[in-house]
């Protein structure tokens, strides 16, 4: 073979992982090397690790796969750096995934299918699941080769659990830390019941609206109209103030095809460049703080006795809108903080199916 001819090896054979990985498992357990690691940190210096419980909900996917992976591997480390170690599985039994698996099980639609079955009946059918599928995933874990005391794992539907909660909060209501007010949350009319981050992940879309646009007079100058903005016309009906940026310069217009005036930030007047509107005079925004308007609604129940007024908000901008922003309080999270600040009136209008509640008219 000359010097310049290269040196051809055979491919190596392709390693057999499932058959390494039957055999290291057999090995583990023939040698109890688990329990015997156990036993020698028994009275060495502890690491405590808690684990935040996988969703007994479904077999384990890939992703799981991989977070109880690190977790095993950051265990292991600090067992061999001469730690006493928990291994202490958790699996969280509750929570609206789970319930709804269940209701696709059951052919159900929403909530009233589950007062219809029985609230008992429903509960026991999720337990059923939870039992199901914590044996799954930990024969799944077993299989991927993670050390865990499997016989203690945790789970967050026992009595002992759920008493240790109760206790805890109990002891904070004590203590006086714990308290009690209002805050919008997302809502889902189906399930009946609030969302988190959590559950909600994955269901957000881009979309194109309309957003609308509201003259609504000064009170006593119904020649003066404030130009509202919003891309929520549902709340419209729980309109307690508009919100202004007081640092920004707003505009007072007038145009031909007007028998009035409109407000509005000047950097926002493109947006009425078909009227041809003629800026009367300039002024900051920080003028029309305090000032009272007519709101859209006046003649429903709901809004009689609500005093409605412009307010400061220094994360209004006219890049989108008019510069003055419809502000209903006991509709949005950001428009209930700054309810809050101002001391604004908060009205709900939909009851929990998003149905309008009565005291809004048409």
């Amino acid at each position: 073979m000359s010097d310049d001819q290269p040196l051809m090896r055979p491919a190596p054979a392709m390693p057999r992982l499932t058959e390494i990985d039957r055999r290291v498992l057999e090995f583990w357990e023939r040698s109890r090397a688990f329990a015997t690691l156990r036993e020698l940190r028994r009275d060495a210096p502890p690491f405590r690790f808690v684990d935040g419980p996988i969703t007994a909900n479904n077999p384990m996917g890939v992703h799981h796969a991989w977070g109880r992976t690190l977790k095993d591997a950051f265990i292991r480390y600090q067992a061999m750096r001469g730690r006493s170690c928990r291994y202490q599985n958790g699996f969280d039994c509750q929570g609206l995934w789970l319930e709804v698996e269940v209701e696709k099980e059951l052919g159900f639609k929403g909530k009233p299918d589950i007062e219809r079955f029985g609230v008992g009946n429903f509960a026991r059918k999720c337990r059923q699941r939870v039992e199901k599928f914590s044996r799954i995933q930990t024969e799944q874990s077993v299989r991927l080769g993670q050390w865990m005391d499997w016989d203690h794992s945790y789970y967050t539907h026992t009595d002992e659990n759920i008493l240790g909660i109760w206790h805890f909060l109990k002891l904070c209501r004590e203590k006086g830390w714990l308290t009690r007010k209002a805050l919008p949350m997302p809502w889902c009319p189906r399930c009946g019941t609030s969302l988190s981050e959590h559950e909600m992940a994955g269901s957000h879309q881009d979309r194109q609206h309309l957003s609308v646009f509201g003259q609504l007079p000064l009170l006593g100058e119904p020649k003066r109209r404030l130009l509202l903005w919003t891309t929520t016309p549902w709340t419209l009906s729980a309109n307690t103030a508009a919100a202004v940026n007081p640092d920004l310069e707003y505009c007072e217009v007038s145009a031909k095809v007007w028998p009035h005036t409109l407000i509005l930030c000047k950097d926002a007047l493109p947006k009425l460049k078909r009227y041809e509107p003629v800026i009367e005079r300039s002024f900051p925004g920080r003028e029309l703080v305090g000032r009272r308007y007519e709101t859209f609604f006046p003649d429903f129940e709901a809004q009689k006795g609500v005093e409605h007024r412009v307010v400061p908000w220094s994360a209004v901008d006219a890049t989108e809108g008019s510069g003055i922003v419809h502000i209903a309080p006991g509709c949005g999270r950001e428009d209930h903080e700054l309810g809050q600040e101002q001391k604004l009136a908060q009205i709900c209008p939909v009851d929990d199916n998003g149905i309008f509640l009565p005291g809004f008219g048409w």
